[in-house]
């Protein structure tokens, strides 16, 4: 499996993870991995800091 793959991977269950409700502590890559920032790009999309709803 190419890096590419392994990135979009790390997105994809950081999005799962994120939608699941899990907390942000569940990712499951170390902190000098560059698959964990992925995870948590993936997590912050399927999970926003703020609400949007009205905002404009």
């Amino acid at each position: 499996m190419g890096a590419r793959q392994d990135i979009v991977e790390a997105v994809q269950a950081g999005r799962e993870a994120g939608a699941r409700g899990d907390h942000v502590t569940a990712c499951p890559y170390p902190a000098t991995s560059l698959l964990r920032r992925a995870w948590f790009r993936g997590y912050a999309e399927a999970r926003p800091l703020t609400e949007q709803d009205g905002d404009a």
